[in-house]
């Protein structure tokens, strides 16, 4: 069954937020109407476009589009869209998929199965990740590789691992539970909230699971450098507690690895054969990063060139949250930081307001 039925209560809403999306939207709204064996309909929710966003989303015929509204004191843009979806969703399940988002046919279907199997209230995925700059190529194995070490997805799956993480990417929720928890109303201030809205539902006693999700649903999450550069500076501090030490590592390891594969040419040109295995370094960090399900080119360029920009990253995502401002999509966002002193292990680590706290905040 699919959502071609007149007025029948689907099974499934999906929210799509859009802030500008004219290069991705059309690809990922062709990829959920296609979608078969479960009810659903769609809902964008333009937020605020200034490009062709809104006319792309209104010439597919089953989706519904609708405005974000006013963007309320202390909330992000993305958050106030899916609290503005979620009021007009229908049904007893919902998908929050971002607007660069590719869902393979069939997958819509399989996420339901599987959430209902699991007993989920919460499923997400992490797509694969579609990498096609030179930059993108370099930074984005290093950076997923890393949040693989430090949100395993098995550990997240247990329910007392105190590890918990889900991709706002692809978050599939059962809405008596969303419902219950506050939904994203109650981390509508929160820079990282598909991580927040996860720590919500597992502190009200809620089913988290996630894994990767590369056979259901693909995303290429920046187009150019400066748009990496931008989204990776609003969430690095806030993914990574400790930034500082995380960039030092990095660049060790780098230098590590040109050394050792220095020493190796050396052995190999002065016959002292002994020193190739110091080629084995690169090994090493090729099982670490290929963990991210990234090509093997990719891999190798993000060991090359990957590792120093991602210390980068991480020291400028750290000043700006010091600093207690960040950017998105023409939008300046408070950290929460008063002084250069705060730190961004307070910053991740800070516990999810109530919901009425979020709400006097919003009108305050």
């Amino acid at each position: 069954m699919d959502s071609s039925v007149p007025g029948a209560i689907p099974e499934v809403s999906i929210i799509v937020p859009a802030r500008n999306e004219e290069a991705s939207l059309g690809d990922c709204l062709a990829s959920l109407t296609t979608q078969t064996g479960v009810a659903f309909e769609i809902i964008v929710v333009d937020d605020g476009s200034t490009d062709r966003t809104r006319e792309i989303a209104h010439s597919f015929a089953r989706v519904r589009v609708i405005s974000a509204g006013p963007l309320p004191n202390g909330w992000t843009g993305k958050n106030n869209a899916v609290i503005a979806g979620a009021k007009e969703a229908r049904a007893q399940w919902l998908l929050f998929t971002d607007a660069d988002t590719v869902h393979l046919p069939g997958s819509l279907a399989r996420a339901l199965a599987e959430a209902k199997t699991e007993e989920a209230d919460l499923l997400s995925y992490s797509p694969e990740q579609v990498a096609v700059t030179f930059a993108e190529r370099a930074v984005m194995p290093v950076i997923f590789a890393e949040l693989a070490a430090k949100y395993p997805p098995q550990k997240v799956r247990e329910q007392n691992s105190g590890i918990v993480a889900a991709n706002g990417q692809y978050i599939l929720v059962r809405r008596a539970a969303y419902d219950a928890v506050g939904g994203h109303a109650a981390v509508a201030t929160e820079i990282l909230e598909d991580v927040a809205l996860a720590r919500l539902f597992r502190n009200k006693g809620k089913h988290v699971y996630f894994h990767y999700g590369g056979e259901a649903v693909r995303t290429r999450m920046y187009r150019n450098w400066a748009q990496l550069r931008e989204g990776w500076t609003k969430n690095l501090a806030l993914l990574f507690p400790q930034p500082e030490q995380l960039a030092i590592q990095s660049l060790f390891l780098w230098l590590v690895a040109w050394s050792a594969l220095g020493v190796a040419a050396s052995g190999a040109v002065s016959h002292h054969f002994s020193r190739i295995a110091f080629a084995l370094f690169w090994l090493l960090l090729y099982g670490r990063i290929r963990v991210a399900h990234f090509a093997t080119a990719n891999n190798l360029i993000a060991i090359a060139c990957g590792l120093p920009t991602f210390a980068y990253l991480l020291l400028r995502s750290k000043k700006a949250h010091e600093n207690g401002q960040v950017s998105w999509k023409g939008r300046a966002y408070g950290t929460g930081a008063t002084t250069g002193g705060t730190s961004s292990k307070v910053q991740a680590s800070k516990p999810i307001p109530r919901i009425e706290n979020q709400r006097l905040r919003a009108k305050s």
